[in-house]
């Protein structure tokens, strides 16, 4: 157990740090060439790429140590669909939430050693409303995060399935989550996932923390109609070894 939950501390990290890294290092870069100005940043499917990527890496990584669930909701979706004991639940969750915390405190020691560093820019963080990139209001955010995290779960539940080909679990779900956050960034910066939300907001505060509600509740919902809705349309839960 204890092995499980150190491969969460450190998948957790790594998703929140190279996640939310690439939008608050990477996103917009800008630089010169002589007088002309350079955008060499990532934009908004660079972001959603890393995010998949920090999935796909760790599937390989810790998957056969921990499962590699990094995520509250996922936990809950695969304890739900007949996939995980309840019983660790609990420990999963905090190894997440300290892993998340720790990739978003690395990543302000990094951020803020550049001149004209603000949390006002928002630190990656996740918001409806005002703090929305694309100004959507608190019910787009609900639906949005509840939907996406609902079709996420059901990535992971089919192609972890001993049905599915064996061995690209990790690429479908990389891919998905880039898929998503290709949908989702302008609504919300997209979380889909509590502990995300909650590194990035316990630096920035304020606002943060007050629409953090959201980023716990969507996305625990949408797990848990897919670890009910899964079973019943796939039959009796059949993980892969």
């Amino acid at each position: 157990m204890k092995n499980k939950l150190l491969a969460e501390f450190l998948g957790t990290f790594w998703l929140t740090f190279g996640g939310c890294g690439s939008a608050v290092l990477a996103a917009k870069f800008l630089a010169t060439e002589g007088t002309t100005p350079l955008n060499l940043g990532i934009g908004l499917v660079g972001v959603s790429l890393a995010f998949g990527l920090t999935v796909l890496t760790m599937a390989y990584a810790i998957g056969h140590i921990s499962g590699c669930h990094l995520n509250p909701a996922v936990s809950l979706g695969l304890c739900l669909g007949g996939r995980f004991p309840g019983a660790e639940l609990p420990g999963y969750i905090v190894a997440q939430v300290l892993g998340a915390t720790a990739g978003a405190g690395v990543l302000y020691v990094i951020a803020s050693g550049q001149p004209g560093f603000s949390l006002a820019g928002g630190f990656a963080a996740n918001g409806f409303g005002a703090h929305s990139p694309g100004g959507f209001p608190l019910l787009s955010a609900l639906v949005a995060e509840t939907v996406l995290t609902f079709f996420f779960l059901l990535i992971i539940l089919g192609a972890t399935d001993r049905r599915a080909p064996q061995g690209f679990a990790p690429i479908a779900i990389g891919l998905g989550l880039t898929l998503i956050h290709l949908i989702g960034i302008p609504v919300t910066n997209l979380s889909v996932n509590p502990v995300r939300s909650t590194g990035p907001a316990l630096f920035v505060g304020g606002w943060a923390l007050q629409q953090l509600w959201l980023f716990w509740v969507a996305p625990l919902v949408g797990a848990a109609l897919d670890g009910i809705v899964y079973p019943r349309l796939a039959g009796k839960p059949q993980p892969a070894a």
